[in-house]
């Protein structure tokens, strides 16, 4: 099997993760801070140690402030719904993913807030333009993706951020498809919430998200409950993490979190980057020379706006069709829509989906060798 749907989860994941899962299981099976005995101290303190992991991974301002979710669109409704208001406005790219439209969508149904969507353009300068064009009087924040989870665009996220800061906005980013990938620095980038899963480029298992929070933000939770603190009071606690970590918490996902952390950080973001963009290079270079493949991203002129993930079509096929195809030989990638419509619609292809390819750091050359002698015979055969 060749799996290229990393975009979805990285797979397999790193050997030393599924360790820590397997060990968290006999060593640390207790409930997180719910308990004064041995072993519920040493689950809490596991915890704790990937959450100064995180921090230290993002540049966050504390600690505290990073919150445990079971996943990105688990933090994306914390972040959005907790920053909603009656009247609120909030602008968006026409990258995102449903994650972000579908909250906003159903808010603004509800009538609770509005949202306007921006472009992202291939100039830099244009894109904060528009951005800033669809600013109102009522909105709060900018909610914008690190990238586009079907076509690889990196929107200039340290221009938007500034833009929302000097317009006294909070500036949200989801994080999913560039978190362990690309470089992220929360406070040189100028992030105030960031959103992102720990089981892709993180390397995490799955049940695994992050929300991470400037310290100035304040944020209302749509989750109230147990927490292990203040148990007498009938209000939920406004202490970090407390106030947004209700009920017990994933204890082996983050264990196994802390762990593909180590392994992130030992083999280096920007290492893991340059082989997975090496990868798709050689492979958009020979896709290009293939009659009837379509590509939708000129990916190697401008390699610093674009993750390391690549669409494309066969003409006359439907992705669906190309992906059955290739899955008949073993290859695993993703087709359809990928749960973002929006983007979908910026570059034509609501009606067909496309064929996406996500390579892992775990990801050979003579796997995309294989890919493309398969999409050959298929396109073909068309």
């Amino acid at each position: 099997m060749i799996y290229l749907d990393n975009s979805a989860t990285s797979y397999p994941k790193p050997e030393c993760v599924t360790q820590a899962v397997l060990n968290s299981f006999h060593k640390f099976g207790a409930n997180s801070g719910r308990g004064a005995y041995e072993m519920a101290i040493d689950t809490t303190e596991q915890i704790y140690k990937c959450r100064k992991k995180v921090a230290d991974f993002f540049n966050a301002d504390d600690i505290e402030n990073v919150i445990f979710t079971y996943n990105c669109t688990t933090a994306l409704n914390m972040a959005i719904k907790g920053l909603a208001s009656n009247n609120a406005h909030f602008v968006i790219s026409d990258l995102e993913h449903n994650a972000v439209l579908r909250p906003l969508e159903t808010l603004k149904q509800r009538g609770i807030c509005d949202y306007s969507i921006a472009k992202v353009s291939v100039d830099d300068y244009q894109t904060l333009m528009n951005f800033k064009n669809k600013i109102q009087s009522n909105t709060v924040a900018i909610i914008c993706t690190g990238a586009s989870n079907v076509f690889g665009i990196i929107p200039p996220y340290k221009m938007l951020s500034n833009l929302a800061h000097k317009n006294n906005l909070l500036f949200v980013m989801d994080c999913s498809q560039i978190a362990g990938v690309v470089p992220i620095d929360m406070k040189k980038d100028g992030i105030d919430i960031l959103c992102c899963a720990g089981h892709k480029g993180l390397m995490g298992p799955t049940g695994t998200g992050l929300l991470i929070l400037n310290k100035k933000v304040q944020l209302n939770s749509i989750i109230e409950g147990g927490t292990g603190s203040n148990s007498m009071s009938a209000t939920q606690p406004d202490i970090l993490p407390d106030k947004f970590e209700s009920g017990t918490p994933n204890v082996q996902g983050i264990i196994g979190l802390s762990s593909a952390l180590d392994y992130v950080v030992k083999n280096n973001v920007r290492k893991i980057y340059e082989h997975e963009s090496s990868l798709l290079k050689y492979l958009h270079n020979n896709l290009e020379k293939i009659e009837n493949v379509v590509l939708y991203t000129d990916f190697y002129d401008n390699r610093q706006h674009l993750a390391p993930i690549l669409s494309f079509n066969i003409k006359n096929m439907h992705s669906e069709d190309v992906a059955e195809r290739l899955s008949s030989v073993g290859v695993c990638v993703r087709a359809g829509l990928h749960c973002a419509p929006l983007a979908h619609k910026k570059f034509g292809t609501e009606n067909t989906g496309t064929v996406r390819i996500s390579p892992s750091f775990f990801t050979k050359k003579s796997d995309i060798d294989f890919l493309i002698k398969s999409v050959i015979k298929i396109a073909k055969s068309n």
